[in-house]
């Protein structure tokens, strides 16, 4: 069923909609007859794209700026989540890089990626669930990155980015747990894995984007994920044309669970022997 199939009109929240991917999942789905509340720090960005959605789409659009990594800001938001009763589908956007090497990482910087990245999606989540499982309806978008899976490679060509990927595979491994959770609820949750996408926030990072040979436009990651969600699917990876790579890679993590731990017989040999 359509997230805007009910009589009552759907409604979605979106941070980090001020630009990129979550103001193109704002334009899509304006189009698509949702309301919307678009969360971003940026008020002037977010009050042009909710005059030119309502002018366009007849939807109604509030605009919250806000900075997620402020304690009682994310608090307010959070209340707010957890009071409206039409929240359809919240979509868990905003974010930063903050690439550095992690022993020249400014602490407070380490701070906001955890905030961000972290506390702000698993506090909105948590606010917006119960609602959501009561109706038996809903769905949660958390949109991670490909650095996810990127540990074992090198900061060369890729960027110095500890916490950040380390942020993004909580994002992973958050919504594949909460999925199983949500089983039977009604209730979907998806984490987006893009790769390098075509918006400002490579420029933000002090990356030439004419110097990125592969770039995904933020609409093919707005229109993977949408259909991914109608799809039931948990991981959506838009640039992936294998998806049994991903299959593969679960199947392997299942294995390595089992031996290592559920089926484990103590210590591994290799320990034992030290000196």
């Amino acid at each position: 069923m359509s997230l805007a199939s009910s009589p009552v009109r759907a409604r979605a929240l979106i941070t980090g909609a001020s630009s990129g991917i979550g103001a193109v999942f704002a334009e899509r789905l304006a189009r698509d007859g949702f309301d919307l509340v678009l969360v971003a720090r940026r008020r002037q960005r977010l009050e042009d794209l909710a005059q030119r959605l309502t002018d366009e789409c007849d939807v109604d659009a509030e605009v919250i700026d806000a900075d997620l990594t402020d304690v009682s800001d994310l608090d307010a938001l959070e209340a707010q989540v957890a009071e409206d009763g039409t929240l359809t589908l919240l979509i868990n956007n905003a974010g930063f890089g903050g690439y550095n090497p992690f022993v020249s990482l400014v602490p407070d910087v380490i701070d906001d990626l955890i905030d961000i990245h972290i506390r702000t999606v698993t506090r909105l989540t948590r606010a917006a669930l119960p609602g959501m499982v009561d109706r038996g309806a809903g769905a949660v978008i958390n949109i991670a990155s490909m650095l996810a899976f990127s540990g074992t490679l090198p900061p060369n060509p890729l960027p110095h980015r500890a916490v950040y990927a380390g942020a993004k595979a909580y994002l992973l491994t958050f919504t594949q747990a909460l999925a199983g959770e949500l089983t039977g609820t009604g209730v979907r949750v998806q984490v987006c894995m893009p790769g390098i996408v075509d918006t400002e926030f490579h420029t933000i990072q002090g990356i030439d984007p004419s110097k990125i040979a592969s770039k995904l436009q933020p609409q093919d990651i707005v229109t993977a994920s949408l259909a991914g969600l109608a799809k039931g699917e948990v991981v959506c990876i838009p640039g992936l044309a294998d998806a049994a790579l991903f299959d593969a890679l679960g199947e392997a993590q299942r294995t390595v669970m089992r031996a290592g731990a559920l089926q484990s017989a103590g210590l591994a040999e290799r320990y034992r022997q030290v000196g």
